[in-house]
């Protein structure tokens, strides 16, 4: 027997705006039956674990024990611009002059994530 990972869950100061940013990141929906004001909100992955939001009372204080790695369509580079003029902040970045590597973002609650290389940036470099 096994188990299946039904979502991920990210605790915040609001979920329904938290959600609307990661909507815009993944380009999934919201569930249409969440809406402003809601303590719980998900996007809705394809053919993947939910993102879970959970409104808590008490604010992010450390750095995260878990975190996304995003793989973008696009070049990474792209891909940074594209998420930092969504409201997320730039938090570290471990690119190496050869393409590899990834850069640190934080979403607007604070919540670290990775961009890593696209798919055809590592074809390139043959990793």
């Amino acid at each position: 027997m096994t188990s299946v990972v039904e979502n991920v869950a990210i605790d915040c100061a609001d979920a329904y705006e938290l959600a609307l940013f990661w909507s815009g990141v993944t380009g999934s929906p919201v569930d249409p039956e969440d809406g402003p004001g809601s303590e719980e909100t998900r996007v809705l992955l394809p053919g993947g674990p939910a993102l879970y939001f959970n409104t808590v009372p008490e604010p992010k204080t450390a750095k995260n024990r878990i975190h996304l790695c995003l793989r973008p369509e696009t070049r990474r580079e792209e891909e940074v611009e594209r998420l930092l003029a969504l409201g997320a902040g730039f938090v570290a970045d471990h690119r190496n002059p050869d393409g590899s590597g990834w850069a640190i973002l934080s979403d607007p609650e604070g919540n670290e994530f990775c961009v890593l290389r696209s798919a055809a940036e590592r074809d390139a470099a043959g990793h």
